[in-house]
């Protein structure tokens, strides 16, 4: 009846930083590799915006 993001819970994630690798095959770790290089873009994007959103910021308010 309720998503998970409704009741409050996170959904899990695809990897967890520092989890133990041995029970995955190599296509698992190739799907992982994938959806961390997805993220580390999306984050990296994200952080361009931003940056760029504080030169504008102090290039706005410089006397």
């Amino acid at each position: 009846m309720f998503d998970e993001a409704e009741r409050g819970v996170r959904p899990r994630s695809v990897h967890e930083i520092g989890q133990d690798l041995s029970a995955l095959s190599v296509s698992e770790l190739d799907e992982r590799i994938e959806a961390l290089r997805r993220e580390i873009a999306r984050l990296e994007d994200d952080r361009r915006r931003k940056q760029a959103s504080q030169e504008a910021a102090r290039a706005a308010f410089k006397f």
